[in-house]
């Protein structure tokens, strides 16, 4: 699949959103984990196996074939982002850095409450990696 129709790209978002503020503010390091999993899932085999897709994918189904889509590279893209502020944060419970690992979960969400908004943090970055990319290939 080279595109992520949209409604698909929000289910995940509204996903990580509500795990991380459940995580957050109950203070239970174990739903971030939880949430790692299934973002790493996502990562490795696709959309088509993210528990957050799956969930949505009844109630989008009449939506999809008329929804705007997203990239697959980007959202991959951002996905592997957000894997890495979940590992960070769980690196950080796992040295006993609580408040460290706090901090990197909700970077990721306050990234992905910012997608669900209108402002992706992880397409800016991206885009700037590939005009990065290109100038130094263009230079030698």
């Amino acid at each position: 699949m080279k595109e992520i129709p949209i409604p698909f790209v929000r289910s995940n978002q509204v996903g990580i959103v509500s795990v991380l503020l459940l995580a957050i503010g109950l203070q239970l390091p174990w739903l971030i984990a939880a949430l790692w999993i299934i973002q790493i899932i996502g990562l490795i085999f696709g959309p088509k196996a993210n528990l957050f897709i799956i969930a949505a994918r009844p109630f989008l189904n009449g939506r999809i074939s008329s929804a705007q889509t997203e990239a697959a590279e980007l959202q991959r893209f951002n996905n592997s982002l957000g894997v890495g502020f979940l590992t960070f944060s769980l690196l950080s419970f796992m040295l006993g850095w609580s408040a460290a690992g706090y901090i990197f979960a909700g970077m990721m969400g306050a990234a992905a409450l910012a997608a669900i908004l209108g402002f992706c943090i992880g397409c800016t970055i991206y885009f700037q990696y590939k005009q990065f990319r290109a100038r130094r290939l263009k230079r030698g």
